[in-house]
C-alpha cells in the first residue's frame, strides 16, 4: 500500500475512523467508500496502527479492524491483541471487528475483549455504514452521560457499598490511592469519584494510561520537556504534573510504568520534586496522585518488575474493585441501568425466566464493560422483544478448551480466504463506482 493511502486529508467536521486491514485491495476500496462520512486512517498491521495513533491526537472516534493480521494473517491472534491494546487507549474509541474469521468462538472472544460489534466479511456496504453510525451515536450518548455523572457507581452489593464508604474516607486525604481490579470493573470511575468528593473537585482531573504511550515518550508526557530536548521537540511541553496543578492525576495501568521512570515518580510522591526532560530547573508538583492497575502489584514486586519502595508509597490507601461475578444481584441493577442509559437509541428488551437465571449465573469475564456491550447488542438485535435463554447464550462467551479454540482458528483455508477477498473486492468496487457517480 502506498504511503499516501495511510491517511486521508483530515476534515474537522467528520469523525475519525481507524481502518486496520492487511489486504491493500480491501483497505483501498473500504477507504474510498468510507471517506464520504469519515476521516479515514489506514494501517496494514498492529504496529502500523500504533505508529499512526502516536501522531493522531485526539485518538480516532471509531476503529474497524480485521482479525487476521501479519505475521499470522490466517489466525486471529494478532487481531485479538489489537483489540486489547485499543481498549487500553485513553478516550472512548469504539472498536468493531470486520473479519472473515467469523466462527462463534472468535465472535464471542472479540466481543468479550471489548469490541462492540463483529461484522462478517464480505459485508454489505450499506449495512457496514449503518452499524458504524449506530455505534457512533451510542458513543455520543455515553459522552453526554459521562459529562452528567462521571463518578456514578451502580451497585448495592456489600463490596460496592464498602467501596463507596472508602471513597468518602479517602477523598480528602493527601496520600496516594492505589485502585486494583480486573479490566472492565470500573477503576477509573472510582478515581473520578475520589476527585469529585474531595476539596480539589474545582481543580483539574487528568488521566494518563501508562500502557498506551511508548516508554520513550512517557517521561515527556508526565514531566514535560523543554524545546529542543530531543528530536521532534519543536516546542516546550508542560506535561501532566504541571497541567493538573493542584488537581488529581490518575496514573492508569501503573503496573506498566517502566522501571526507569519508577524512581522519578517515587521522588514526586515523596517530596513533589521533578525535572522536565532536557531541563535542569527543579519543579514542584502539588497534585493528588491516584494509581490504577489490573495487575497484582505485590506479584510484580516479587518478580522484580516494580519497585518495592514505590509500591509501598502508592498503596498507603488501597481500594480493590471486585469482579462483576463477585457482586451478586448487581448484574440486574446494571442491566436496568444500561437499558435506561441507551433507551433513546436501543429499544429496551426483557429476559424470560430462563434467560434471567442465565444472566444471574454468567460470570461476565469482561466485567461491566462486557455487560454493557451485551445490553447494547441485545437491544439492537431484538428491540422491544422478550429474550430467550438461547438468544442470550448466543451473546455470551462459552468456556471452550484450548484445543477447540485452536481448531476453530484453522477453520479457513487459503482458498476460502482468497474467495472471500475476491467477492468482497468486487462488491465494494461496484458500490464505490456507483456512489462516485451519484
Amino acid at each position: 500500500m502506498k504511503e499516501t493511502l495511510l491517511k486521508t486529508e483530515l476534515q474537522p467536521d467528520k469523525p475519525t475512523l481507524l481502518l486496520v486491514d492487511d489486504d491493500p485491495l480491501i483497505a483501498e476500496s473500504l477507504g474510498f467508500l468510507l471517506r464520504k462520512h469519515y476521516q479515514v486512517i489506514i494501517a496494514d498491521s498492529r504496529s502500523k496502527a500504533f505508529e499512526l495513533l502516536s501522531t493522531e491526537q485526539p485518538h480516532p472516534d471509531i476503529a474497524l479492524i480485521d482479525l487476521g493480521l501479519p505475521p499470522t494473517p490466517h489466525k486471529p491472534d494478532e487481531g485479538f491483541e489489537l483489540v486489547r491494546e485499543l481498549i487500553a487507549q485513553p478516550g472512548d474509541m469504539k472498536i468493531l471487528v470486520l473479519s472473515g474469521q467469523d466462527n462463534d468462538v472468535n465472535i464471542q472472544h472479540a466481543l468479550r475483549l471489548g469490541a462492540v460489534d463483529f461484522i462478517a466479511k464480505p459485508a454489505d456496504p450499506e449495512l457496514l455504514l449503518a452499524r458504524l453510525q449506530h455505534h457512533l451515536r451510542l458513543r455520543e450518548i455515553e459522552q453526554q452521560n459521562d459529562a452528567q455523572s462521571d463518578s456514578l457507581i451502580v451497585g448495592e452489593s456489600v463490596s460496592v457499598c464498602a467501596i463507596l464508604q472508602q471513597i468518602e474516607q479517602f477523598a480528602d486525604s493527601p496520600f496516594p490511592v492505589l485502585i486494583q481490579g480486573e479490566s472492565g470493573t470500573g477503576k477509573e470511575m472510582i478515581a473520578k469519584a475520589l476527585h469529585e468528593h474531595s476539596k480539589r473537585k474545582s481543580e483539574p482531573y487528568m488521566a494518563i494510561n501508562c500502557a498506551a504511550i511508548a516508554p520513550e515518550l512517557l517521561e515527556a508526557q508526565l514531566f514535560g520537556h523543554r524545546k529542543g530536548a530531543f528530536t521532534g521537540a519543536n516546542q516546550e511541553h508542560k506535561g501532566f504534573f504541571i497541567e493538573v496543578g493542584q488537581g488529581t492525576l490518575l496514573l492508569d495501568e501503573i503496573g506498566e510504568l517502566p522501571l526507569a521512570l519508577q524512581g522519578k515518580l517515587l521522588r514526586v510522591i515523596e517530596n513533589g520534586e521533578f525535572y522536565r526532560v532536557g531541563d535542569t530547573q527543579q519543579l514542584k508538583s502539588r497534585a493528588r496522585i491516584i494509581a490504577a492497575t489490573n495487575k497484582v502489584l505485590r506479584d510484580e514486586v516479587a518478580s522484580g518488575n516494580f519497585r518495592t519502595d514505590l509500591y509501598h508509597r502508592l498503596s498507603i490507601l488501597n481500594i480493590s474493585m471486585p469482579a462483576l461475578r463477585e457482586r451478586n444481584d448487581d448484574v440486574y441493577l446494571l442491566l436496568n441501568y444500561f437499558q435506561s442509559t441507551y433507551a433513546d437509541t436501543v429499544a429496551p428488551f426483557t429476559l424470560d425466566d430462563e434467560a434471567r437465571v442465565l444472566w444471574g449465573g454468567y460470570e461476565f469475564p469482561g466485567n461491566v464493560r462486557e455487560l454493557r456491550n451485551i445490553v447494547i447488542r441485545l437491544g439492537t438485535r431484538y428491540p422491544g422483544s422478550r429474550i430467550s435463554k438461547q438468544q442470550l447464550e448466543d451473546e455470551l462467551e462459552t468456556q471452550l478448551s484450548a484445543s477447540a479454540l485452536a481448531d476453530t482458528r484453522e477453520s479457513l483455508s487459503d482458498d476460502n480466504i482468497k474467495q472471500l477477498i475476491k467477492a468482497y473486492w468486487e462488491r465494494l468496487k461496484a458500490v464505490a463506482y456507483v456512489s462516485h457517480w451519484k
